[in-house]
């Protein structure tokens, strides 16, 4: 590559990022949370305790995560883990926001650059990358917290096809087994961040069938070090997915199932990106999925006149077909030949799979500047500048959808209205408001529209407690593990309902249960020794309120508890008064001893080690807050201590 060339494609490059910059700039303010971010942020211990244990969790958890439900994709996780420990909270979206938008106009960038590599068109590969960059079907993997693994995998897949692609249309020959080598590394590191990278070896055969024509055994045989990784990653990403979500396997379809959603899906995504309206991060499956369905005839018919004009351009291009087999083969895993998800086809599962088709547009375009006539050329210039300009005014568009929650469900509910699980995630977000009496209205609608749908009836659950209903929510969580008997989150919320109710016995039942589950869930751990301690069992409960802090260090319920016991046990086998003081000394630092249950703690310590001034002192303190809140129980209590500390007694 020259040095002119060089410099040319770098401006070019910074021109397009700059465009895509802008298109996406609305993203940065988005505040909605979408189907999953609750596994992704909110509910995630794991990535709201940034440190190496947490990374060392995602990166050796491989045949079941425990944080997410679905496959391995410890990249993707550690990443916004660091987003997190760099302010990133459910309402300060914001750092991962830029990560997301950062890495879009990263992978952009590449684009241009491997369709440089490929067709030696500046211009062209600039003017694809920018209709890339800035086309709407691209908007939800920025906004969309859980679809980091999305922009990740895409990010080194491409790395990967670069470097695959360099050292054979440049000529450095001396140094293709370097870059054989980092491609391989750089696809690894894109089955980490998503499995759905798998097919990129089966890409590359492609790529060499055209536009690199080296087809041969030797380009075959090469692969198999990238196809070994594949299959390692495809065993275990069903593996996982099959213990933590659930997958339905392509015996369980009847037999035209498959072909009818392949067929749809095939016209559906083609349709999308050449007419990107009505996008919505929930598309459902057509009802009835049958050719007496409107959409799925036309899936059908579309597809076969499709196949038929892709064979027949094969007299004068391969282009069309290997672009369209390439944008094929990538999307493949999504496409319902296993059942994995509540949607027939997502804008997120076209990212990556769309370069086979920015292919066919950059062959075109470089056939139109190399041999038509310029009335022509300045058609084609005229049409990617109309092109992007609209697709620019969509993008924006459909960022304003983004903008909470509730307007990005409300869209939903829209295009789609009768969506159990968009209710059920319209239901969530009013959670996220304090709105209760909205919770329970929009998943009681979820249930009504799919009576068989335990995230709901949890949902339901959680929203009756917070109303203290407590029995209705228990036959709610019943009927959850009576459809998924395995629920986790289920079992623990069953278990605080009934230790809400006193029940602790069978609180704790449920508890164990869920441990042996998900055996490293530091609040399980923590909930049980709460019980255990109820019931007097405090030699147990000690052993898990440890495991909780081995879990989850700065785990403040938890070191508050241990620390409770360890001042007050009369067994000396069990009371250490020395740790108790370090313990809620440490409790008391991390809520900046505001917290009055937690300075009853560390007077109750202090008092243990006869240090009766400072007892008072933070008793005293205690009662204060309990007063300044209202909280009257607490309050009675703490005075209880002052009395027996004014009179030189510990508690016991």
């Amino acid at each position: 590559m020259s040095s002119p060339n060089i410099k040319l494609l770098s401006l070019l490059v910074i021109a397009v990022a700059f465009a895509v910059l802008m298109a996406h700039w609305p993203a940065l303010s988005a505040k909605a949370l979408s189907f999953d971010d609750n596994q992704y942020l909110m509910d995630n211990m794991l990535v709201q305790n940034p440190s190496w244990t947490s990374a060392r969790l995602f990166l050796t958890e491989i045949l079941k995560p425990s944080t997410v439900e679905g496959y391995y994709q410890p990249l993707a996780m550690i990443s916004l883990m660091l987003d997190y420990a760099l302010g990133g909270r459910e309402n300060n979206l914001l750092p991962f926001h830029i990560t997301s938008l950062a890495l879009h106009i990263a992978n952009t960038a590449l684009i241009i650059i491997l369709l440089y590599l490929l067709f030696g068109q500046i211009w062209v590969a600039a003017a694809v990358g920018l209709l890339f960059g800035v086309h709407p079907m691209t908007v939800e993997t920025i906004p969309w917290v859980g679809e980091r693994k999305t922009l990740l995998a895409a990010f080194f897949s491409l790395w990967s096809l670069i470097l695959y692609v360099y050292p054979r249309v440049t000529g450095h020959k001396s140094r293709v087994t370097g870059f054989y080598i980092g491609s391989l590394i750089t696809y690894l590191l894109a089955l980490m961040s998503k499995p759905t990278s798998t097919p990129l070896p089966v890409v590359m055969l492609l790529l060499d069938y055209w536009p690199l024509k080296r087809l041969s055994w030797k380009a075959i045989l090469e692969k198999m070090p990238f196809f070994a990784f594949g299959g390692i990653s495809a065993i275990i990403t069903v593996i996982s997915q099959t213990r933590t979500c659930g997958t339905v396997m392509p015996s369980r379809f009847n037999p035209g199932h498959i072909p009818l959603v392949l067929c749809h899906n095939i016209i559906f995504y083609l349709h999308k990106i050449i007419w990107p309206v009505n996008l919505s991060s929930h598309y459902a499956f057509p009802e009835p999925m049958s050719l007496s369905h409107p959409m799925v005839l036309a899936g059908v018919i579309g597809t076969f006149v499709l196949l038929a004009l892709l064979v027949f351009s094969l007299r004068w291009t391969r282009a069309a077909l290997t672009g369209w087999l390439i944008f094929f083969v990538a999307i493949f895993p999504t496409m319902g030949a296993i059942g994995f998800t509540n949607v027939i086809a997502s804008d997120k599962f076209a990212y990556l799979p769309s370069l086979g088709l920015l292919m066919v547009l950059a062959s075109f375009l470089g056939a139109c500047r190399g041999n038509c006539k310029a009335v022509i050329k300045f058609a084609a210039v005229l049409a990617v500048i109309a092109s992007a300009a609209a697709e620019t005014v969509a993008t924006q568009r459909y960022l304003m959808y983004w903008r909470d929650s509730v307007t990005l469900y409300e869209r939903m509910l829209t295009l789609t209205p009768n969506s159990a699980e968009v209710y059920n995630g319209l239901g969530y977000t009013f959670y996220l408001k304090g709105k209760v009496d909205d919770e329970v209205k929009y998943f009681r609608k979820a249930l009504e529209l799919r009576p068989d749908y335990p995230p709901s009836y949890c949902n339901l659950g959680n929203a009756l407690v917070r109303q203290g209903r407590l029995d209705e929510a228990i036959s709610c969580y019943r009927q959850a593990l009576q459809m998924k008997p395995n629920y986790t989150k289920v079992y623990h919320n069953l278990g605080q309902t009934l230790e809400l109710q006193g029940k602790f016995d069978e609180a704790a039942e449920n508890f164990i249960y869920t441990l042996r589950l998900k055996p490293d869930s530091a609040e399980t751990h923590f909930n049980l020794a709460r019980c255990l301690s109820t019931t007097g069992n405090f030699e147990d409960a000690l052993l898990h309120y440890r495991r909780s802090l081995e879990l989850k260090p700065d785990y403040v319920p938890a070191i508050n508890g241990l620390a409770w016991i360890l001042a007050v046990h009369p067994d000396p086998n069990m009371c250490d008064a020395n740790e108790a003081v370090v313990l809620a000394e440490r409790a008391a630092e991390l809520t900046n001893y505001g917290d009055a249950g937690i300075l009853s703690t560390l007077s109750a310590a202090y008092a243990a080690k006869g240090r009766f001034s400072e007892a008072i002192t933070m008793a005293q303190k205690a009662l204060d807050i309990a007063v300044a809140g209202q909280d009257n129980r607490s309050a009675d209590l703490v005075r209880r201590q002052l009395e027996m500390y004014k009179q030189g007694k510990s508690l016991e």
